[in-house]
């Protein structure tokens, strides 16, 4: 019996599972080893297997989303399928169940509720600051007909 490879068990996961596009599986696993890499560089260690929570996942992947596609993230996103961090916890739990991803007892997919609002983090950012000068109030146009000041037009007859 041969081993899955990562490319095989998401074609069966999305069989199963079709709420998600295959990108978005390699794009949440991408999206580890960004997480991984960033807590590294923060506490400055060097420990090669390191237990991700929920929520490290999500600020992780926030930030990879924002590297890769800028003000597209949120549309790329909900391409995939995905809507909310749920989602994410979702995709986290459909491939851990498949083996690909480990877990510890105290791991749920609970760990991924009410993680970042969308529109805040991938369209807020994006938004430019409100730094339209303000307009005087544009001066009434006169009436030139009560002014007498009217152009009189030449007949095209004379």
């Amino acid at each position: 019996m041969h081993k899955q490879d990562f490319a095989e068990a998401v074609v069966e996961i999305c069989k199963a599972d079709s709420r998600y596009d295959r990108d978005a599986y390699l794009f949440v696993r991408e999206g580890l080893d960004f997480t991984i890499k960033s807590l590294k560089k923060q506490q400055q260690t060097n420990l090669v297997h390191r237990h991700v929570t929920g929520q490290e996942l999500l600020t992780g992947i926030r930030q990879y989303a924002l590297d890769q596609f800028g003000p597209m993230a949120k549309t790329v996103l909900d391409y995939w399928g995905i809507r909310c961090c749920e989602d994410f916890g979702e995709i986290v739990f459909n491939m851990v169940d498949k083996g690909i991803l480990g877990k510890t007892d105290e791991d749920s997919r609970a760990d991924f509720r009410n993680g970042f609002d969308f529109d805040e983090a991938f369209v807020h950012p994006y938004r430019p600051e409100n730094t339209a000068r303000r307009m005087p109030p544009a001066e009434p146009i006169e009436d030139q007909s009560r002014t007498g000041n009217q152009k009189k037009l030449k007949s095209s007859s004379n």
